[in-house]
């Protein structure tokens, strides 16, 4: 930009888009600040270097806001969690049920955890049964990701929304 370009001659495009041509860096850089604008290098390893004659400012600004808007329309996926137990009660799986439903229907991934605690652990069926009720409810909505299977005292499946 302006004083930092090195090469002797540069090809000049002005500030509408038009060549004018190749031509001497120093005159290029005259020509840019009597517009009161920048010569900024554009393509350094073009022979010869392209050089534009823009307002660096609103270039930068104009460049940061199309990086925002991008970053704006990324959308980051969650994993949301929900916990219940092999004796979770018919209303209380319900309502658990509309959660997942909730956070699928925004674009999330749901992790449904079944707890089990001492005698429990020997009614692994109970659990997945449970598991496997909450799919029923989504399977419209959501696809599993992973079938339910038992890490240490729990036992996680993983729903993720369905892909239009």
């Amino acid at each position: 930009m302006n004083e930092k370009i090195r090469a002797r001659e540069v090809l000049v495009i002005d500030e509408n888009g038009q060549k004018l041509g190749v031509m001497p860096t120093r005159e290029a850089l005259n020509l840019a600040r009597e517009r009161g604008l920048d010569l900024v290098e554009v393509s350094p390893n073009a022979n010869p270097p392209v050089c534009r004659i823009m307002d660096f400012g609103k270039y930068k600004y104009q460049m940061q806001k199309k990086m925002h808007e991008a970053k704006k329309r990324q959308k980051t996926i969650e994993v949301k969690t929900v916990k219940i137990r092999p004796r979770t009660d018919e209303h209380d799986m319900q309502v658990r049920i509309k959660q997942v439903r909730k956070f699928l229907e925004k674009g999330n991934k749901v992790k449904a955890i079944v707890m089990f605690r001492g005698r429990e652990q020997a009614h692994v069926d109970l659990g997945e049964a449970q598991l496997l009720k909450i799919y029923d409810a989504v399977k419209d909505i959501a696809e599993m990701e992973r079938k339910p299977k038992k890490e240490g005292r729990d036992m996680i499946m993983i729903l993720a929304p369905k892909k239009n």
